[in-house]
């Protein structure tokens, strides 16, 4: 049974979602998959893992410090096996072009070119945000393409979850043995 480590960040959540979700595709496809938040477990080492899986939010037009830092520290790992990378934005809902520019971004403040890149919807979960906060966002989105929902008395989720199912198929893929 391989092994995969799926190290993500997250603000509000969805990106933790996401990764349990990834975890859960590929237990069905027979791996040992362990999912670890870099804010709660810095230390985690892809080192020993038959494939790694990084993921986060973009949170003010980047993504989190702490999600550089960890793949900076752990380039050689990362960079010796299979390895894929998740961004999760709402960016990738309506404006795929500046979504790639965050991944892009990414790449160049860690030097690491994963196997496997995959951009996912995030989510507005306005009943979790402060009262300033959920009134930023509404008039953040409601200029954007894509038709994000402004009511703020509720959440909402543009995750494409077959789109995640995909991409953890294909990195299970990856992993299976020539001629299984």
């Amino acid at each position: 049974m391989g092994k995969v480590l799926i190290a993500y960040s997250t603000h509000e959540g969805q990106s933790a979602k996401v990764a349990d979700f990834i975890a859960e595709v590929l237990r069905g496809r027979g791996l040992d998959a362990t999912v670890s938040d870099i804010k709660e477990s810095p230390d985690a080492s892809p080192a020993g893992y038959d494939g790694v899986i990084v993921g986060g939010s973009i949170h003010m037009g980047k993504h989190d410090n702490r999600m550089v830092e960890y793949v900076r520290s752990n380039l050689e790992a990362l960079s010796a096996a299979p390895s894929a990378f998740f961004s999760v934005s709402l960016s990738s809902h309506g404006e795929p072009e500046e979504a790639e520019s965050y991944v892009e971004n990414f790449e160049e403040q860690t030097g690491w070119r994963p196997d496997r890149v995959a951009m996912f919807s995030g989510g507005l979960p306005y009943t979790h945000m402060n009262f300033i906060m959920r009134h930023m966002m509404k008039k953040i989105v409601e200029g954007k393409p894509g038709s994000m929902d402004t009511d703020t008395s509720r959440d909402y989720v543009y995750t494409e979850w077959d789109g995640v199912r995909r991409f953890a198929e294909d990195f299970a893929a990856q992993l299976e043995p020539a001629g299984s």
